[in-house]
């Protein structure tokens, strides 16, 4: 097995296609090949996602080659740097590589402003696969996202949440762009439904730094629970100051971002009373995370990167495509304008498709334990 990531793939956000086949296979990797685009971010605030996402994606592409491939051609996974940090615009990058035939299909584990962006440019001439929990309203042509929204994975935590803590007061932070403000704004009706109040709200550029007197000023607001959509480094460096000022003790957080991988970055002693709602997480015992969790410590064994939901999802991702390929064909445009036609596909999740607002896939809320999740209960 080879990964081939150049320095170049990793700094500019260039292109660069990455070998997934078992050596006595590689001969299937031709013209015939079916390009798929792997847009994660390899620098920024949300850098520290990428092993996860690349490692996951490689075992989907795995499995599917050892069948037919992709729309009966093998797969060939080109990967593109999506930070919102790169400095080659990505969508500049995808509109070329659209025109020129270099690649059929999008898997995107990216932030939401990127896919914005994208969309503009793809405007439905290839499939794009959008993975992570995102705040919803994508009905862009050719786009389908896979993921969680506020609805489903948001409103739940809160209401268990506030059973549970009676929290009354709420602050609100997280990064400046389209998917914390829209699920701000859903939380705050929640807030309000629950009879509670909104204490503070404070959106923040990506990797702004000093973040002390943010964090001193959620202590200093009388808030008893706090919402943090903050991305990668950004939620890492709020948990170390939280609790470093031991916040802890009179705050509870909840995040719908926070995964596995920011909490090994937080340190165990900064995530007391910390929560993470999720369809997803490592430690779930289910007969499909078993499955898929064998599949990824067999392929990667002791160089696996922590498995979590963003890494995960690239995984369904590439699968997602497969069924999709599969069943709709050359009509893949037009076939899931309604709900009526549901996609199945391998799933960790327990997943099928219905909508790009509705998933099948349990969520639960979990309690950091250490730098693992745990406690988990099913909320949806």
């Amino acid at each position: 097995m080879r990964l081939e990531l150049g320095v170049a793939a990793q700094k500019t956000g260039l292109p660069h296609t990455v070998n997934t086949l078992d050596d006595d296979h590689e001969d299937l990797l031709d013209q015939r090949a079916y390009k798929v685009a792997l847009l994660i971010p390899l620098c920024g605030s949300a850098g520290l996602w990428a092993p996860s996402c690349i490692a996951s994606a490689q075992v989907a592409v795995q499995e599917l080659n050892r069948l037919s491939g992709i729309a009966g051609r093998p797969v060939q996974m080109v990967m593109i740097d999506s930070a919102i940090e790169s400095e080659t615009p990505v969508d500049v990058l995808v509109h070329t590589m659209i025109e020129n035939g270099s690649i059929d299909a999008i898997v995107g584990m990216h932030i939401s402003a990127v896919r914005q962006r994208l969309t503009k440019v793809v405007q439905g001439r290839i499939p794009y696969v959008y993975t992570p929990l995102y705040e919803g309203g994508e009905h862009s042509s050719g786009v389908f996202a896979i993921g969680d929204t506020p609805p489903k994975q948001l409103g739940p935590a809160m209401e268990h949440l506030y059973r549970r803590f009676r929290l009354k007061k709420w602050a609100l932070i997280g990064n400046d762009y389209v998917w914390p403000r829209t699920s701000h704004n859903y939380a705050k009706g929640k807030i309000a439904s629950l009879g509670a109040e909104l204490v503070f709200e404070k959106y923040l550029p990506f990797s702004c730094g000093n973040l002390e007197d943010y964090v001193d000023q959620i202590g200093r607001s009388g808030a008893d629970g706090v919402l943090v959509s903050l991305v990668g480094q950004d939620a890492v460096d709020f948990n170390r100051i939280f609790g470093a000022l031991e916040l802890h003790k009179r705050i509870v957080r909840l995040s719908c971002a926070m995964e596995e991988n920011g909490l090994l970055a937080s340190g165990e002693e900064n995530l007391q009373r910390l929560f993470s709602s999720a369809s997803y997480f490592a430690a779930l015992s289910t007969a499909e995370n078993a499955n898929f969790r064998e599949k990824y410590h067999t392929l990667h064994r002791d160089r696996a990167p922590m498995l979590n939901a963003l890494g995960q999802s690239t995984y369904e991702g590439f699968q997602f495509l497969s069924s999709l390929m599969e069943e709709a064909g050359g009509t893949w445009r037009g076939a899931r304008e309604s709900s009526s036609c549901p996609v199945s596909y391998k799933s960790a999740r327990q997943s099928i498709y219905i909508s790009n607002s509705r998933n099948t896939a349990p969520v639960y809320l979990a309690r950091a334990n250490g730098v693992v999740f745990d406690e988990f209960e099913k909320i949806q």
